[in-house]
């Protein structure tokens, strides 16, 4: 019998497209759960097919699992670290209130490292001052300053964009002076999904080809017809930036979806090269493999919480 109290949070992560998400709803609906998203995505409405939120997959039965941090934003709205971090707080919080479980869900590396870190993230301002002295310099020179600041700089989407180089810069330099706080969140359990890299190749592709006949070009195609311009999708990830450069007549259907394909395979390997890199600082990753399905690694896991919390 899974024991309530002091029950830690339950994260479940994995690579794109290798089932973590049911697995997370299916545990949700056994231990009386509610699913936090971990997707620096899919906080945003109208963005469904591209981010693959799948919230059909949120229904067991007759029953809905609740989710947190979907669809609260609109496309085109700023969202970031800190607000994931101050967003997810207050859904834990409201989870556990309710006596009910939270299980974080989610393959954004940054986002996962933030929900677990021993300490918050500092609410960073403006310094009209800083931007002023970086405005005239290349974004070459900005990347070789946000590496001496912060050497070990894994968010490489920083150094793509001016404005979010500024940024970064900004953030590094406010937190070498200011003392963060203790986090609330001090007991979790980590559970990792994932298979063979050649099986993940192929179901990458199975999905794509599914998310395409869905009509994930005309979800893009409607995002510009809304107004948000091309370039501010090419942020929003591999999916965004692909089609909407195919729409606007930069690439043909081919080269989108070759790119597209090639993006996400590597997106993969990235996500894989983080959670080894999260392992190696010390977390415990409990990894199983997605071929036992989702009964027998839901099974595995009541069963290490039962351990957990004896």
């Amino acid at each position: 019998m899974l024991k309530r109290d002091n029950l830690p949070l339950v994260v479940v992560l994995g690579p794109t497209a290798v089932g973590k998400t049911k697995v997370a709803v299916n545990l949700a609906h056994r231990i009386e759960g509610e699913v936090i998203s971990a997707d620096s995505r899919q906080v945003y409405r109208k963005m469904d097919i591209g981010t693959g939120k799948d919230l059909n997959e949120y229904r067991i039965g007759e029953k809905n699992v609740p989710y947190h941090l979907i669809d609260i934003l609109e496309a085109g709205e700023e969202y970031d670290l800190f607000n994931f971090q101050r967003d997810f707080y207050q859904a834990v919080a409201d989870v556990q209130f309710r006596a009910k479980v939270p299980i974080l869900c989610g393959g954004t590396g940054m986002y996962l490292e933030a929900a677990i870190s021993p300490f918050q993230l500092l609410e960073v301002p403006e310094d009209n001052d800083l931007r002023k002295e970086l405005a005239s310099m290349s974004l070459t020179e900005l990347e070789e300053i946000l590496r001496s600041l912060n050497p070990d700089l894994h968010n490489t989407t920083d150094t793509e964009d001016r404005n979010r180089a500024i940024r970064a810069i900004e953030i590094e330099k406010y937190k070498k002076e200011h003392q963060p706080e203790r986090s609330a969140i001090q007991n979790y359990r980590l559970y990792g999904i994932r298979m063979d890299r050649e099986q993940l190749r192929s179901r990458i592709k199975e999905r794509l080809d599914q998310r395409l006949q869905e009509g994930m070009i005309k979800e893009v195609e409607s995002l510009l017809n809304d107004g948000i311009e091309a370039d501010k999708l090419f942020y929003y990830g591999l999916e965004y930036r692909y089609i909407a450069q195919y729409l606007i007549g930069e690439i043909d259907y081919n080269q989108m979806y070759t790119s597209l394909l090639q993006g996400i395979r590597r997106f993969a390997k990235k996500q894989m090269t983080w959670y080894r890199r999260m392992e190696k600082k010390g977390e415990d990753i409990l990894w199983f493999d997605a071929n036992e399905g989702i009964e027998k690694i839901c099974q595995k896991i009541i069963k290490d919480l039962e351990n957990a919390t004896i």
